[in-house]
């Protein structure tokens, strides 16, 4: 039986979509030689549709071995997941490009959970996402539990970013958490690009905090539209302990994600050139040779990034 915080996700997950990103993911699944339990829908384009932007999907393995691609992709995916490649699709006439991510459910599921060092994948789905395509009713259920299972993990790390900050409005716990997570990886966006996610489903993220917390068995007060949240002196201490050790690893484990990314992901240069002037306004105008050639140019391309995002201050 669904618990409240399930019933409000499976809603949430069947929400229509527009056909164009429902053809898209049916595109991604006939490439496959194996379906995957599912495709899921998440990012900015979810949140509003642009034209221009680049459609984000997570696709969902049965296993390792149905990743695409040859040994040496598989091979990346096991160490290092997931793997990344960027998609381009004609819907009525009309190019669709998408960021595909693909990793497996045992993979997905060692990184819903609390315990995690892996912020990525609970930061994120603790959004709003769709499970635009799945294969049966057994893969929507435990889709359904993994995606449940970020946000459960992420309301934890709410409460406990937000502990010190007294009674407040819940989107101020979220608020405390996608400042932290942010700040644990490298990413390219501009400093307070967390809020930018609240913005418009403070409804949504105010429903789910309670229901979540809940589940992670975190004890909080509410008075009125405001809540506290309420920690013993051991929980905080394994908390910041466990947190330290994420915002030490998140980094260097990004870094590493963007060095296998210049070996495994097609037109990846294109794809952080595009990312980087999206989210900064920095234009690196990337030449042909430094397309074909990231890695014998990167050092070049990040010393273009500094001075442009020095000059830009």
């Amino acid at each position: 039986m669904l618990d409240r915080l399930e019933k409000y996700l499976v809603t949430e997950l069947v929400t229509p979509v527009a056909p164009a990103v429902r053809a898209f993911a049916a595109h991604l699944v006939k490439d496959m030689s194996t379906a995957p339990l599912g495709v899921v829908f998440y990012g900015s384009m979810l949140r509003k549709a642009d034209p221009d932007g680049i459609l984000d999907f997570y696709v969902v393995t049965e296993t390792g071995r149905d990743v695409p691609g040859g040994m040496c992709a598989r091979l990346a995916n096991h160490f290092l997941p997931p793997n990344v490649f960027y998609a381009e699709y004609s819907y009525e006439g009309q190019a669709y490009r998408a960021k595909v991510a693909v990793l497996s459910r045992k993979q997905f599921a060692e990184r819903t959970g609390p315990r995690s060092a892996d912020t990525t994948l609970w930061a994120r789905f603790c959004q709003p996402v769709r499970l635009v395509w799945v294969r049966d009713a057994e893969a929507a259920d435990y889709i359904l539990t993994l995606i449940a299972r970020c946000v459960t993990t992420a309301a934890f790390w709410s409460g406990i970013f937000g502990a010190d900050i007294g009674s407040k409005p819940a989107t101020a716990f979220w608020d405390a958490l996608f400042a932290q997570t942010y700040g644990s990886e490298l990413r390219v966006e501009a400093s307070g690009r967390g809020k930018s996610l609240l913005q418009g489903a403070e409804g949504r993220f105010t429903t789910i905090l309670p229901l979540a917390w809940q589940r992670a068995g975190l004890a909080f007060a509410r008075e009125n539209d405001s809540y506290s949240v309420v920690l013993s002196e051991k929980q905080t201490r394994r908390a910041v302990k466990h947190w330290h050790a994420i915002k030490r690893f998140g980094k260097v484990r990004n870094v590493l994600r963007l060095i296998k990314a210049a070996f495994t992901f097609k037109d990846g240069a294109t794809y952080l050139a595009w990312k980087i002037q999206r989210h900064t306004g920095i234009d690196l105008a990337l030449s042909s040779f430094e397309q074909k050639h990231p890695l014998l140019c990167l050092p070049r391309l990040v010393r273009r990034y500094r001075h442009a995002r020095r000059d830009s201050k």
